[in-house]
């Protein structure tokens, strides 16, 4: 077992908001933070540039498509640490304390453009993950038709995906006031803004410093609160979905 208790884990963390988040838990989260890439060259590269600022964080390789390698993330955090404490899904899940799912204000957008039969299956408080995958594959499968528009969809398979990320992590806290309420793990879906990285260009806004003050925020809400959970949170405030 590691000599700290308390982890913080980071998806896809070796460059732009999942980088900026994993140097601000490091100040800031009392534990270990892991940051996560698939390519182990360019994550130790992420980690060196960290420490080289004075900061302290882990590193392990992390594939999301790949369920080997999320297999062997997992063994080594219950190994480790008995789990995990926080887990900030900026990739793209495991659970036991703070849950933070990066999504997109794109998606409140894409789900306002959707056809109202559509809006009210994605705004069900009563969908369950199987119904979100078989909305999925139809989008895919309408889109490959060429028919996605007339069937109701946006024009935005972007939008659509991160429709998917905002709703799951809505079915996954509904899930856990049901099964594990007693834990009291919060788990929410938020908007970074649009940062200036690699997919939103030189033209954004947002630092990735400042994008990563709302995933952070939710990260690191104090024990006891009880809420935001299972809400789209945008600028530290919750957002009606």
């Amino acid at each position: 077992m590691s000599s700290c208790s308390r982890v913080a884990v980071v998806t896809g963390s070796n460059k732009g908001i999942g980088f900026a988040i994993v140097r601000d838990l490091c100040k800031k989260f009392s534990g270990d933070v892991i940051l996560t890439s698939r390519n182990p060259t360019l994550g130790q590269e992420a980690v060196k540039k960290l420490k080289d600022e004075g900061l302290n964080p882990l590193f392990h390789q992390l594939d999301i498509t790949d369920p080997q390698s999320i297999r062997t993330l997992r063994e080594y955090l219950k190994e480790q640490y008995g789990g995990v404490d926080v887990l900030v899904n900026n990739a793209g899940i495991a659970f036991k304390g703070r849950v933070v799912n990066v999504s997109s204000s794109v998606s409140v957008r894409s789900l306002k453009n959707c056809s109202p039969e559509l809006q009210e299956k994605f705004q069900s408080d009563k969908i369950t993950e199987e119904e979100l995958v078989g909305l999925m594959n139809k989008f895919v499968e309408d889109t490959k038709k060429g028919v996605h528009q007339k069937e109701g969809w946006p024009n935005t398979a972007y939008g659509v995906s991160k429709i998917g990320v905002t709703v799951l992590s809505r079915i996954h806290a509904r899930q856990l006031n049901e099964q594990r309420k007693s834990d009291n793990i919060l788990l929410n879906a938020c908007c970074p803004g649009w940062v200036r990285t690699d997919m939103a260009g030189p033209k954004a806004t947002k630092s990735i410093e400042e994008g990563a003050e709302t995933p952070v925020y939710l990260a690191l809400l104090p024990p006891g609160v009880t809420e935001p959970h299972g809400q789209f949170v945008s600028e530290k405030m919750v957002e009606k979905w």
